[in-house]
């Protein structure tokens, strides 16, 4: 497989002799031309752009179209990207749009990255996050779709902030600080997976791969850039793309699986080549070569290196110089041409003085930023700190102020307040009488309505005594005619049935009996003792009383009544009396509500109340609805007073409800109402549940 990849492969037969030769001179002018092509194809693109900006007065327009600019060039021409960059800043601070004054910075750091200048990158980082962490840089929020396919302000400002965090992690990489490296890249990948920004998790993922290559761990690695590669294949974005390819290819040279290796370092280089990547192009043609080295294939080693060598000249990037340099040295040692190998060499060496001395030089200076910038958050801090002190120093003496002059009035009132105590103790006491006569009132309304439904309800049980007695009387008239006939087996039989209407009877009796204990204990006054209860058969019971209590008052009364009873409710401690007063007073208010609107329509509705019951982990829902005419909204809030109705003079007192509250809340539980006007009203009590 290899070796037919091989021979496909555009080898260029070099007699390799010195550098002078005039083989080596047309290999010279073919690398020249190669590029010139792209550089037309880059020229017409960038003319277009120019053009833009001759022929507009719009300074958004100008401002856009000079990012574009910049951004088209940053992987290639850094110094004329930068100078973009800069006129887009320009126009960003003139317009006050601050989405493009970060991404402005931004660009502008990644150029000097790039370049090695660390400081100065460093520097516009800092700016473009001071700008991006304030939430106002989105309000203008005009082509915000550049910054990351973005669909909204908001989000465009999160993206840069997660890219900002992506290549401060490029920078501290470059710095040799692999901990303040992770950091950043996990704040990036933090971001993106809030946004599901697939840019942002592509680019961070790759780089956690090549932390893990560096660190001799290749399947960890392998696995963050197949991770990579598939969030690129669901992002639109694809700069940045070769560089997983890469580190792919890379594992598989590393297992000597070389046409797997080779794949990968061809989609490197068409991937560099689609998004016009000049730096990881020269990169890709390095690997290649190095590649073909492995195996022994000296024609396209030197083909490819030299084409590396070829893109890092045409960008003036003497870190990819020095390393084709190097490459190309060893290449020329391999081949045993010592003077090409030493001329190579030391090509090579002058640029890696020159750049390492830079390269300390600019890490002392990027140091000193992050020195300086400590001490600045520091004395930010610092000031913070005293002038919260001063703060709350003010506050307390303004507190002390304000107490000294409320203990002064509160002691001058307290004067006109204890001479009017007496007058409104007695206001009280008066008050109180009254409030106690009217409970008692409507104690005695709630206790007549409820002996309605008792008298209704105990008449069911007494019908059958009496029938059953008059039966089982005749029965006993018809057990003696059969004995004196001497027919015993028919005065057994006739016995049995008595037997069976004296039990019924008893049945009935008790029935009658639990009917009136329940009446004398509602009518007795409440002592606060909780009982175990039932509450589905509580409920069950109040609702035939409420009913048959109208039905009392009024024999033409027909109602639905619907019932949902959550048969998992097991007992559980309640007061009885107060809680079956709470569901009587609610049952009262929604049948004289439907019968209100029956008497209203005519016969053209039908009067439906529904009681439900539902445990809800810790809680118990008691909910009594109606499809009467509902509570207006203006009177919803007053409807818990003391002393309010909704009933006409002389029907209510108003402190059904207002008990009702009270002794839900004396519970520690809570009821609520919803109502809507013409279509009914629900009254949701809640009580804690305690098996």
């Amino acid at each position: 497989m290899l070796a037919q990849e091989i021979m496909k492969e555009p080898l260029l037969q070099f007699n390799y002799q010195k550098p002078n030769s005039m083989r080596f001179l047309r290999i010279i002018i073919l690398f020249a031309v190669l590029p010139s092509i792209s550089l037309g194809q880059e020229s017409r693109y960038l003319d277009s752009l120019e053009q833009i900006i001759q022929t507009t007065n719009n300074d958004t327009i100008k401002m856009d179209t000079y990012r574009n600019m910049g951004f088209y060039l940053q992987n290639g021409q850094v110094d004329s990207a930068e100078y973009y960059h800069q006129k887009q800043l320009e126009y960003a601070e003139k317009l006050n749009m601050k989405l493009y004054e970060a991404d402005a910075y931004q660009q502008i750091a990644y150029v000097r990255l790039w370049q090695n200048d660390l400081s100065t990158a460093l520097t516009n980082y800092n700016k473009a996050l001071k700008i991006a962490n304030e939430p106002n840089s989105a309000d203008i929020g005009w082509g915000y779709q550049n910054f990351s396919f973005s669909e909204s302000p908001e989000e465009a400002r999160l993206s840069i902030i997660g890219m900002l965090h992506y290549e401060l992690s490029t920078l501290y990489s470059a710095s040799r600080m692999e901990s303040r490296q992770k950091e950043e890249l996990e704040k990036a990948i933090e971001i993106g997976e809030k946004l599901k920004n697939q840019k942002i998790l592509s680019l961070s993922t790759r780089d956690l791969a090549t932390i893990y290559e560096n660190n001799q761990q290749p399947d960890s690695a392998l696995a963050y850039y197949n991770q990579s590669l598939k969030y690129y294949n669901n992002s639109p974005y694809i700069t940045g793309l070769s560089g997983t390819y890469q580190g792919i290819s890379r594992y598989y040279l590393n297992k000597r699986e070389y046409d797997s290796a080779l794949l990968f370092i061809e989609k490197s280089i068409k991937a560099n080549e689609a998004s016009n990547e000049l730096i990881g192009l020269s990169t890709s043609y390095y690997s290649k070569g190095m590649l073909y080295s492995i195996l022994g294939v000296n024609d396209s080693t030197l083909y490819y290196t030299n084409k590396g060598i070829d893109v890092a000249e045409e960008i003036s990037n003497q870190q990819n110089l020095a390393t084709g340099y190097t490459l190309l040295s060893n290449i020329y040692k391999n081949l045993e041409q010592p003077e090409s190998a030493l001329y190579n060499l030391e090509k090579a060496k002058t640029l890696n003085d020159s750049l390492n001395n830079d390269y300390i030089n600019k890490l002392i200076q990027m140091q000193n930023i992050g020195f300086e910038e400590q001490l600045r958050l520091k004395q930010i801090a610092d000031d913070q700190i005293a002038s919260q002190n001063r703060l709350k120093m003010i506050g307390l003496i303004v507190a002390i102020v304000i107490i000294l002059f409320v203990a002064l009035f509160l002691y001058r009132n307290n004067q006109q307040k204890q001479k009017s105590n007496t007058k409104l103790e007695n206001t009280l006491s008066d008050l109180q009488a009254a409030q106690a006569q009217l409970i008692q009132s409507e104690k005695m309304a709630s206790l007549g309505e409820l002996t309605a439904g008792i008298a209704h309800e105990i008449q069911n049980p007494l019908n059958f005594v009496n029938n059953f007695s008059e039966v089982s009387k005749e029965l006993m008239e018809e057990i003696k005619e059969e004995l004196i006939n001497g027919n015993s087996e028919n005065a057994k039989q006739l016995a049995q049935d008595v037997i069976n209407n004296l039990d019924k009877i008893n049945h009935h009796g008790k029935r009658a009996e639990t009917i009136v204990k329940g009446m004398l204990l509602h009518s007795r006054g409440n002592k606060g003792e909780k009982k175990e209860v039932n509450l589905n058969a509580l409920v069950d019971e109040y609702i035939r009383l409420a009913y048959h209590g109208l039905r009392a008052k009024d024999k033409s009364f027909n109602a639905t009544i619907e019932t949902d009873f959550d048969s998992n409710i097991k007992k559980f401690e309640l007061v009885p009396q107060d809680i079956g007063r709470v569901i009587l007073n609610l049952l009262n208010n929604a049948f004289y509500a439907v019968h209100e609107k029956q008497l209203k329509m005519n016969g053209a509705y039908n009067p439906t109340v529904s009681v439900s019951t539902k445990q809800i982990g810790n809680k118990i829902d008691i909910e009594v609805g109606d499809n009467g005419d509902g509570i207006p909204k203006n009177l919803r809030d007053k409807i818990f007073q003391p002393f309010f109705t909704t009933k006409p003079t002389g029907q209510g007192t108003g402190l059904g409800l207002s008990l009702s509250y009270d002794i839900i809340k004396a519970h520690n539980g809570s009821i609520y109402i919803d109502s809507e006007e013409n279509k009914g009203t629900v009254f949701k009590i809640e009580l804690p549940y305690s098996n």
